[in-house]
């Protein structure tokens, strides 16, 4: 069935070249055809803009700006058209040529919105929660510097899975399991599954390894009271808390999705072919 668009947010990330002069272009296009766009630009680190009723958001960027748009665009069940102005995208499957003709076919109802899950973030201190945070990509708790080993208790909803010595611990979205969690030796799901990864980072025994646990899972990373160095929690590799000795990580599913619009010129397995060079011959 058609879909009725009226208001469009694009979000556009102004540290890539083309990303101006293409929301500029995309406006003039939606305006031509009487839908209000409303443009939210910015350069490196910014606020999430107070968002109201868009029927689509279009991200102009790479990956990270999805990441950045998801986070305040999920909770408003507002779908996502990621357009990929970066180098090395795995969630932005649209390309810049080929923006306006995903976009008609959407409208047009021949495209759907995938739903990915997204992490609900919670730190308690003492019992209390002093911060909650949304990441489409993973939570990491990790040492704060390089070559630093960190100790970390956890557990899930009934069971306890023990305590790691490990640079840090990784719990990743299907999403995310192509990002950090990939480069850390994770397994890589596709994109739409209800899961996430509990992966280690350089664990100091081998024999932790990463773990992949039901999507409605309660997972509980805790702050062992005696650390050698700082420990942060880092959310989609763009928001950054400092955590204490006995602060407790509380991870779980959100009750809401983030809705990336599929491309139709390309699959999930045929992206991961082309971006991780699974060409079978000497250079794969």
């Amino acid at each position: 069935m058609p879909l009725e668009i009226n208001r469009v947010l694009l979000v556009a990330n102004y540290q890539k070249p083309e990303a101006q002069g293409l929301a500029e272009e995309m406006r003039a296009y939606f305006e031509a055809q009487g839908i209000t766009v409303v443009v939210f630009g910015f350069c490196g680190r910014a606020a999430a803009p107070e968002v109201d009723s868009f029927d689509l958001a279009i991200s102009l960027g790479g990956d990270g700006t999805v990441l950045f748009a998801s986070r305040f665009l999920s909770s408003r069940r507002v779908p996502i058209l990621a357009v990929n102005l970066g180098d090395f995208g795995f969630i932005t499957e649209v390309t810049r040529d080929e923006w306006q003709s995903a976009f008609e076919k959407y409208r047009a109802g021949q495209l759907a919105a995938g739903e990915r899950l997204i992490l609900a973030v919670e730190v308690y201190r003492g019992g209390t929660r002093i911060a909650e945070f949304l990441g489409l990509n993973d939570a990491v708790v990790a040492a704060q510097g390089i070559s630093k080993v960190v100790k970390l208790s956890v557990s899930l909803l009934e069971d306890k899975l023990g305590t790691y010595r490990a640079d840090g611990i990784i719990v990743a979205t299907p999403t995310g399991s192509t990002a950090y969690s990939a480069a850390a030796g994770g397994p890589i799901l596709h994109p739409e599954m209800e899961a996430m990864i509990i992966n280690p980072i350089c664990p100091f025994t081998l024999s932790h390894r990463p773990i992949v646990v039901h999507g409605e899972e309660h997972i509980t990373m805790s702050v062992e009271t005696e650390q050698r160095t700082g420990v942060i929690l880092t959310i989609d590799g763009q928001t950054v808390f400092t955590l204490e000795p006995s602060d407790e990580v509380r991870v779980r599913r959100f009750h809401e999705k983030a809705r990336i619009i599929r491309s139709d010129k390309r699959t999930f397995y045929e992206v991961l072919r082309s971006k991780l060079n699974w060409s079978g011959g000497p250079d794969a």
